[in-house]
């Protein structure tokens, strides 16, 4: 599963003139949502989900954070960094609830009928669904839209949309998507997170250019103001055509929502003590422990909050570029891994507040554990000689140390035997290869200059091993285009996962997105097991299946050694300003923004207090 939006969705009864007949014709009756495996948790015509508060106010002013810049408004094509928000402009078709696996529910569409085999999807549009300008979004909107994305949006779409054959209109607010062969039970949702857009609008404009004209769209909030580069605000919709609908009611509380620009994390961080935004999402280990010792947070003004989750935390890591010849050897790529201390790093640098990822699918029961299970060795039994024999052994386990030198000496020695039986041996202390005599270099590109201290430590243990890696840390722009293009030798990517993994693993590991610029197969992973095991992963019938497929793809995974797998945490940090309420409770996917509110009360408080003398 992948989100293209975090808007809401909404369960209502079927409500169009001529149902009756077409779903009759069609075979499938009109639903008001869809599992991909089992059943909806909730019904048609529910009043609200569970994680929210149905009478939270509405109003005031939310100030986040964002770090470098943007320079177009356009978030849908490859050009330009695009601005951050654009999720709350631009509805979809459905959308998934926080508090289920892979569960969608009509937005723009009113219902969905499929047949049992998911071989065609037809959605039927709610009648007063509107864009921005009062127009009525039409089927004719929907296929523009999906025939735009896959022809001139960002190949991610191209990808991510290539089981569609076609999307036809068969009504003002009815339209088909019909898919190509084979069995991909996912599809109805996938195409069910395309977003709409209004095809009268972008008529005279260019939709693969950059723009800083802000776009029209049909969500819950729209472009206020827009400083380039540097800020944009976003304010709520009064009149939304949704508002009193059952997905909207206790979410999109805040009047508006202003986005302010900072160089980098650590200016960031200071911006927020200083009172310059309210609410931070804190990923940096070391200023969770050390950086909030201050006033504000010890009076219970800025608060320092641990939200647990149920979500998998996916997998963050040194990522090889296999494209490139050095690390087009498995051998070498698993060598490498030895030089990384993470017991070291997570003492030192990130106070212990780490555990070691494994896993792609890292905590979930999608995660590969100990010996394959009858059910996975069903899978992977065709696979056998094709794959790494420790496949169909004990789960992988990263190479690690107790911390102590002694033990990294070790951990390197094994590196340079491994080396060796690749074809590289230390002369004159440089890593050279046996054959070309060239001596092993690369570069570790960065975009974010806080994680340089964590890179250098693994480049001292890297020269111990005569490899001369350096670090190059760039501005977003060029870290951007050059991760698009491929343009690096290794970097640190993060691959989100969700609870149903499906049609996104493509972009991530087959080889057909391996050459495919803007693809997320950073690694270049091009391993014909990996293709079919996504194909069976994206066609499984049942949790069951699904969950077996993605286990074995995660042995495959981790047996190619494309990644130095990092750390992670199962829960957010959440730093704010203590003028919000929030929900009681927290879904399996973890907390959502949009269900908070502005606190009367607890803002006034701490508007009377930023007015105190400084102390």
């Amino acid at each position: 599963m992948s989100r293209f939006g975090v808007l809401g969705v909404c369960v209502l009864a079927w409500g169009l003139a001529a149902a009756p007949a077409l779903a009759q014709s069609s075979g499938a009756a009109p639903a008001h949502g869809i599992a991909m495996h089992g059943d909806l948790k909730y019904p048609a015509g529910f009043s609200h989900f569970d994680y929210v508060n149905p009478n939270a106010p509405k109003g005031g002013t939310i100030r986040l954070a964002g770090v470098r810049t943007f320079d177009t408004l356009n978030p849908f094509t490859l050009k330009g960094v695009a601005a951050a928000g654009s999720d709350y402009i631009f509805e979809t078709l459905m959308m998934s609830s926080a508090d289920e696996p892979f569960s969608e529910y009509g937005l723009i569409a009113e219902s969905v009928e499929t047949p049992p085999d998911r071989s065609w999807v037809v959605f039927n549009l709610r009648p007063e669904a509107r864009f921005h300008d009062g127009k009525p979004i039409t089927a004719d909107d929907v296929v523009w839209t999906f025939n735009t994305l896959t022809t001139k949006g960002h190949p991610r779409f191209r990808l991510y949309y290539a089981a569609v054959a076609k999307a036809v209109v068969e009504g003002p607010r009815r339209v088909r998507f019909t898919f190509k062969g084979g069995v991909n039970r996912e599809l109805p949702l996938i195409v069910g997170q395309l977003p709409v857009l209004p095809r009268h609008y972008w008529a005279d404009k260019d939709f693969e250019k950059t723009t800083m004209t802000p776009p029209l769209g049909s969500g819950p909030y729209r472009v206020a103001e827009v400083d380039p580069g540097r800020a944009i605000t976003l304010e709520r919709v009064p009149d939304h055509w949704a508002r009193n609908l059952g997905f909207a009611r206790g979410r999109f509380n805040f009047g508006r929502i202003r986005i302010d620009y900072f160089r980098d994390n650590t200016v960031a961080l200071e911006a927020l003590k200083a009172g310059t935004f309210d609410f931070r999402e804190e990923h940096v280990s070391k200023f969770w422990a050390a950086s909030y010792d201050v006033p504000a947070v010890r009076e219970g003004f800025l608060k320092k909050v641990f939200l647990p989750h149920q979500q998998p935390t996916g997998m963050q890591g040194f990522v090889f570029n296999t494209r490139r010849e050095i690390f087009a050897d498995r051998r070498v790529r698993a060598a490498l891994a030895y030089a990384f201390d993470f017991t070291w790093t997570n003492r030192v640098l990130f106070f212990g507040a780490y555990s070691r990822t494994e896993n792609f699918y890292s905590n979930s029961d999608l995660a590969a554990r100990g010996l394959p299970g009858a059910a996975e060795l069903a899978v992977l039994e065709p696979f056998r000689g094709k794959v790494p024999a420790e496949v169909f052994g004990p789960a992988y386990k990263a190479p690690d140390t107790d911390g102590t030198h002694i033990s990294l000496r070790r951990n390197l020695l094994k590196a340079l035997d491994i080396l060796k039986s690749a074809g590289w041996v230390v002369k004159d202390g440089k890593l050279v290869n046996e054959k070309t005599g060239r001596p092993m270099t690369f570069e570790i590109l960065l975009a974010n200059p806080s994680f340089e201290r964590i890179v250098l430590p693994f480049l001292g243990n890297l020269k111990r091993l005569g490899i001369d890696a350096k670090v190059r840390t760039v501005d977003a722009s060029q870290y951007i285009n050059r991760r698009k293009t491929f343009d690096f030798d290794m970097l640190v990517h993060v691959w989100g996962q969700s609870l149903s993994p499906g049609n996104e693993q493509r972009d991530f590991w087959h080889s057909a997105s391996a050459n495919v610029e803007g693809s997320f197969n950073l690694a270049g992973v091009r391993d014909p097991a990996v293709d079919s095991l996504i194909e069976s992963l994206v066609g499984a019938k049942d949790r069951a299946t699904l969950v077996a497929t993605t286990r074995a793809l995660d042995r495959v995974l981790l047996a190619g050694h494309y990644v130095i797998p990092h750390w992670h945490i199962k829960g957010d940090r959440l730093a704010y300003w203590d003028k919000f309420g929030r929900p009681a409770v927290t879904p399996i996917m973890g907390y959502q923004i949009d269900a908070w509110w502005i606190d009367k009360a607890r803002a006034a408080r701490l508007e009377s207090r930023r007015k105190e003398p400084a102390r």
